[in-house]
């Protein structure tokens, strides 16, 4: 392998961990979103090497359009959702979306 797909490939890896990373450790709203949107990025670049290494890069790019529009409009639900907490709550913190079960 050339040091550049050995490079994508640790970028590939680097961007999921970081995603992964990020969600277990925060409790911001805001920040979940970025980093469900980096690890999208890493599934991205992951189909590009895919595509590239089966010598199939039309279909890949076919597909990576149709996850880049699907991505648009569930991150912009999301951020919809988000905004919508923020200003029932006051916070972007996930626990304050935690309800308390009385009965």
């Amino acid at each position: 392998m050339s040091l550049g797909i050995e490079l994508t490939f640790f970028a590939v890896i680097l961007l999921l961990a970081g995603g992964i990373y990020t969600l277990l450790v925060s409790k911001n709203l805001v920040r979940t979103l970025i980093a469900i949107e980096v690890m999208m990025k890493g599934v991205t670049l992951m189909l590009v090497l895919a595509g590239y290494f089966t010598h199939q890069l039309v279909k890949i790019q076919a597909v990576i359009i149709s996850m880049i529009v699907v991505e648009v409009v569930v991150i912009t639900v999301a951020a919809g959702i988000v905004i919508s907490i923020y200003r029932n709550n006051g916070s972007l913190s996930s626990k304050s979306t935690e309800t308390d079960e009385e009965g």
